[in-house]
């Protein structure tokens, strides 16, 4: 991190992504001033992360705005078959089992390599900042002193993080000059530097005083991350809870609207409507997307929605029915009319589109803030795209009045221009907490009195021992300082032909675990240590951390005092 000059930052989201940037001259004097990609014509500072690649399935065409529209082009050219067109496909890496070669499907059911879709994506918003910003950049940082951050939610998995740790690998970035910042983290770290004037409310998070607590509520399109942190003295925050959520975001609006429409119709016209016409599809779901910002839960007006015109024509031919016929006869025929081409709903039915996303996210809010160690948080930090939501906004005061609400300015971008931040201090996040009890698989010394006959099996030394054994490192709740090794085991040889130790690495949420076959026991991932040299009594000590982003397995030689940093393999 000491040869950086500059932090390229990329906020690789399930809607949304986009790049941003700052130098450490600029930095150091307002950790506010990023520079954050305009998308030239829809004037966002965000674009849909839409990728089309070409039918080689290895070459990209296009990424966002560009790809939907050119996708668009190639449908009614009828020319998009042998394309791949893939929209809002980072949830695939939430609460799915990962492995290198996984595939994914794209929006006309074509399959590539999921990490050969990532790995593009991310080439093209990396690519794409230095293109457009190279005036500012090309004379003044070599490619060797950006250090580039991605995003990722707090919630996901040791895999996940992983995953996109070698698409970005692929896609060019050096891997000791890449950080994974957890998102609700760096949205947390920029708005510690937001000053009340720029913070858009009466309180900012800045002025939050040692020992204060706040709950971060950070509501994506994909996922909702909830955390808790406590200002420091030093004005970096820790970690008091640990990261939970759930796949509530605002996503989940427009499913709800999907669904809508399907039950006004039927799932067979959706299914058709989306196979025959995509660019309509898309284009009715970006109208949505704009209407569902506004929708607002202190106004009694209708919620117009302009219909395509293709939507009309599948519904008749699927139906043998007009559109408004099929309106008047559905059990929303008092709350939804049609006028033209415009369907008017009834506020009530507009609203209920967010009630499982808001509910889930409520209820879970609730349950972390009836912890015993987060009964001191005194005000919710709202950021994320979903957060601008004046459904969501509404429903969080009301549910939490005691609480003050902070939901900064452009609450969509802090997380990108958070992850700035985070690359240039990585040790503003002090303190973390386990979500888990880590520890390896060991064997020991076999004890009658506490290890079952199953587990007992005999050295080449005659010695009874014990398989399987859990070794913990750290436990679940536990709170890990930052930058410090939670763990160290010296290692030594045997037998003098022994190249490598291979290692095990379990998790579990049970705090005494005995074995790692015991239930609610799972295997993350494994790493073999290299031992050099010949003979035995060659030692080498590791040193596991657990508090960062990415867990970080240091090894130390002892005969030569080298030290090697080793990956662990979590896509087993």
């Amino acid at each position: 991190m000491s040869k950086h000059i500059l932090v390229a930052a990329i906020d690789f989201g399930t809607t949304y992504s986009s790049w941003a940037f700052s130098f450490k001259y600029e930095y150091d004097t307002d950790p506010t001033q990023v520079s954050a990609k305009q998308w030239q014509g829809h004037e966002s500072q965000k674009g849909p992360t839409c990728v089309l690649i070409k039918p080689d399935g290895k070459t990209l065409h296009s990424f966002g705005f560009d790809a939907e529209t050119k996708y668009a082009e190639l449908i009614e050219e009828d020319e998009h078959n042998n394309w791949y067109f893939f929209k809002r496909f980072k949830m695939m890496l939430w609460k799915q089992k990962l492995i290198r070669n996984s595939l994914l499907e794209d929006e006309n059911g074509r399959k590539l390599m999921t990490r050969t879709v990532f790995a593009l994506s991310i080439k093209y918003l990396k690519d794409d900042l230095l293109s457009v910003s190279k005036d500012r950049i090309a004379d003044a940082v070599l490619q060797n002193e950006i250090h580039w951050v991605l995003t990722v939610p707090a919630i996901w998995d040791n895999a996940a993080k992983q995953f996109m740790r070698e698409a970005a690998e692929e896609a060019g970035m050096e891997s000791g000059m890449l950080s994974i910042a957890l998102e609700p983290e760096a949205a947390s770290l920029f708005c510690r530097h937001l000053p009340v004037e720029r913070s858009g409310c009466q309180l900012s998070l800045g002025s939050l005083r040692a020992g204060k607590q706040y709950l971060v509520l950070d509501a994506g399109g994909g996922t909702v991350d909830i955390t808790v942190h406590e200002v420091m003295p030093s004005g970096d925050v820790k970690e008091l809870y640990k990261a939970s959520g759930g796949a509530w975001g605002g996503t989940k609006v427009d499913d709800s609207f999907e669904e809508f429409l399907a039950c006004l119709t039927e799932k067979t016209v959706l299914k058709k409507f989306k196979e025959d016409h995509l660019d309509d599809y898309l284009d009715l779901f970006r109208r949505f997307e704009v209407k569902k910002r506004n929708i607002d839960p202190d106004k009694d007006s209708k919620v117009v929605m302009s219909m395509p015109l293709a939507f009309f024509t599948t519904v008749k031919d699927l139906l043998n029915k007009e559109f408004n016929e099929v309106v008047k006869h559905s059990s929303y025929s008092k709350l939804v009319s049609l006028a033209g081409d415009k369907l008017k709903m009834d506020p009530a039915v507009a609203r209920n589109f967010f009630k499982n996303s808001i509910d889930s996210t409520i209820e879970h809010v609730k349950d972390v803030l009836q912890k015993r160690e987060n009964r001191g948080v005194e005000a919710i930090l709202m950021v994320g795209g979903f957060s601008e939501s004046k459904m969501l906004n509404k429903a969080v005061r009301q549910a939490f009045p005691g609480l003050k609400m902070i939901i900064p300015n452009e609450a969509g971008l802090a997380v990108l221009k958070g992850a700035v931040v985070f690359g240039h201090e990585p040790r503003g996040i002090t303190e973390r907490i386990s979500k888990y009890t880590y520890g390896i698989a060991m064997t020991g010394v076999f004890d009658s009195s506490k290890h079952p006959e199953s587990a007992k099996f005999t050295d080449t030394e005659g010695v009874d021992r014990c398989k399987d054994l859990f070794d913990t490192h750290v436990f679940a709740g536990q709170a890990l300082q930052v930058g410090e090794a939670q763990s160290e085991i010296a290692y030594a040889t045997r037998l003098s032909d022994t190249t490598a130790f291979k290692v095990e690495v379990f998790a579990t949420k049970s705090k005494t675990p005995v074995f790692v076959t015991d239930p609610g026991c799972r295997k993350l991932g494994k790493y073999d240590i290299p031992m050099a040299g010949t003979g035995g009594g060659r030692e080498v000590l590791v040193q596991m951390t657990f508090s960062g982003t990415e867990i970080d397995v240091e090894c130390t030689e002892k005969a030569t005092g080298k030290v090697s940093h080793i990956p662990i393999d979590f896509l087993l």
